[in-house]
């Protein structure tokens, strides 16, 4: 630490070429400690039973920046020495490990009987390198600083592998909000969003929440809404100030269900490649695969429905509460509304109740959507999926991760894998900085046109052949003819995205000989995609 401030005041009075060229041996001393400072140490922790949800997180940044190290060298194309430019390349690793600013923060609540307790609560932001962040605001008695600082890692991540150009946020409350009325939450809400935005942890240009465990559209409409009328009174753009909103708020068409889509979109890709389900000995395709789903929230029971409609079975659902199972599968529709009526998934007589622990069923596709931590190096060798696809965000510990690329089971990561939320909340805050929805100024447009263009087929066909020719429109076509609505531009860009950055990743696994980690490969796009924004942006206020 002492050598990393020694370094950081002398970068104040000299550039960076003048520390490179001037001062050696102080830059040595620094960048010699560097990124790999702490790997071994990382590892052990990582490796342990209950490792610290940063620490793994470190875990899998150590695992790919020498990957990153190596080809970033290589892309540096200045008259820097060879020798400078490994300082540069691990220097700029070696900050964006930690986090930028966290904010750690208390503030009372007068409860609906007149009591008062303390709330806390906490807003990480990892990296700056795009603004503004971007992360989760979640809602659970289990939230911690550690928590929140590791998510908001991922979120850097994410948004570098999917080209979102955000930095990574993320924000907890530590509360059971089942145990809070509808007022006092909407209490909590509204006092968190003040906190933020005094503090400059809030704003369309500086940080945009978005729902996460335990929140959605509501306290995304209560955060917005307070922001607008209290810091953002004159902000023109304060309603982006958050994502996942309602529509009549501001919100997008396709925002619920995106995550799910995300995870529906970067399973396929990876399982309709014949070079991957060699690996792992399955036959190409979604149709006919068996899936067991842990977790039938929002990105489950979603991601259940599109694995559905194109052709797989959902075998098995695992809920807090207890777990069911069908061999013929399960229908999500019919569940969804069961669980609706009655609050839980047991009863369903789509299926049976089951003491069996589904996590290591036979199935082909296992989809952990809800807990962090859930395959370990307790039961992840007794896993017989060959695909695991990581809905949540970190259900694989480092060390279960380790077997399973030894048993050659295919991790499609999380960084990748749930992405699809925060893909759309960008086109969400895209369409509020441009104050009109996507389609609209387009859609009579493109309906006059196809129109046109029918009468121009018939008119033609009737002057060849002489007589009345109707031209009839197939029912898909006439569907399209009034253009894309919203909804079909975010499902469709979505789409691309998702593959776009599925066949990045399957580059940067092939070019590395990296195998079925794909979690490498995707940590490794990130980090050289971060580290190459930084560098040519170079060091204004070191």
């Amino acid at each position: 630490l002492s050598y990393y401030n020694e370094y950081k005041s002398y970068l104040r009075m000299l550039s960076l070429k003048q520390v490179f060229t001037k001062a050696p041996s102080v830059a040595v001393r620094c960048m010699s400690q560097g990124w790999r400072s702490d790997i071994e140490e990382v590892r052990k922790v990582a490796l342990s039973d209950d490792p610290p949800f940063s620490t793994i997180v470190d875990y899998y940044f150590n695992k790919a920046a020498p990957y990153a190290e190596k080809a970033l060298l290589g892309s540096i194309k200045t008259r820097m020495s060879n020798e400078l430019k490994e300082h540069l390349v691990q220097g700029v690793l070696s900050d964006l490990k930690p986090c930028n600013a966290v904010l750690s923060l208390s503030f009372p609540l007068r409860r609906d009987n007149g009591e008062i307790v303390t709330i806390h609560g906490y807003r990480a932001q990892h990296s700056h390198h795009r603004t503004p962040c971007k992360g989760g605001v979640r809602f659970s008695d289990e939230v911690h600083e550690d928590e929140v600082q590791a998510l908001a890692k991922l979120m850097t991540y994410k948004c570098a592998v999917c080209d979102v150009p955000f930095g990574g946020g993320k924000a907890g409350i530590k509360i059971n909000p089942r145990e809070y009325s509808d007022i006092e939450l909407e209490k909590i809400t509204r006092r968190f969003t003040v906190e933020l935005a005094k503090k400059g942890f809030l704003g369309p240009g500086l940080d945009v929440p978005a729902p996460d465990m335990g929140t959605g559209e509501r306290e995304m409409s209560w955060m917005a809404d307070t922001y607008k009328n209290t810091i953002g009174t004159e902000d023109l753009n304060s309603h982006a100030c958050v994502t996942g909103k309602p529509i009549v708020m501001g919100g997008i068409h396709g925002r619920t269900s995106a995550t799910g889509r995300g995870v529906y979109h970067s399973t396929n890709i990876f399982v309709e490649d014949p070079e991957y389900m060699e690996m792992v000995g399955l036959v190409p395709g979604l149709s006919g695969k068996t899936c067991i789903l842990q977790g039938f929230g929002n990105v489950g029971l979603h991601t259940a429905r599109y694995f559905h409609r194109a052709g797989a079975k959902i075998i098995g659902v695992i809920e807090w509460d207890g777990s069911i199972y069908n061999p013929s599968g399960i229908d999500p529709k019919a569940l969804e509304d069961w669980k609706l009526e009655k609050g839980t998934i047991k009863g369903f007589p789509g299926a049976s109740d089951t003491d069996e622990n589904l996590l290591e069923a036979e199935c082909d596709i296992l989809l952990p959507c809800a807990l962090e931590k859930v395959i370990t190096k307790y039961n992840a060798a007794n896993i017989k999926a060959k695909v695991i696809a990581e809905g949540a965000n970190g259900p694989v510990t480092p060390a279960a991760d380790e077997i399973l690329i030894k048993n050659n089971r295919l991790v499609i990561p999380d960084i990748y894998c749930n992405s699809g939320g925060v893909t759309v909340s960008y086109f969400e805050w895209l369409k509020n900085l441009n104050h009109v929805s996507y389609g609209r100024l387009t859609f009579k447009y493109e309906f006059d046109s196809n129109k046109h263009l029918l009468e121009s087929v018939q008119r033609s066909l009737e002057a060849r052949f002489s007589g009345k020719i109707p031209v009839t429109p197939t029912p898909e076509f006439e569907a399209a003819m009034g253009g894309a609505s919203e909804k079909d531009i975010v499902h469709s860009g979505l789409s691309y995205t998702m593959e776009r950055s599925g066949r990045k990743i399957k580059e940067v696994a092939t070019q590395n000989n990296l195998g079925v980690d794909l979690r490498t490969a995707a940590f490794v796009l990130a980090l050289h995609k971060i580290s190459h924004n930084i560098i040519m942006a170079g060091f204004t206020f070191t």
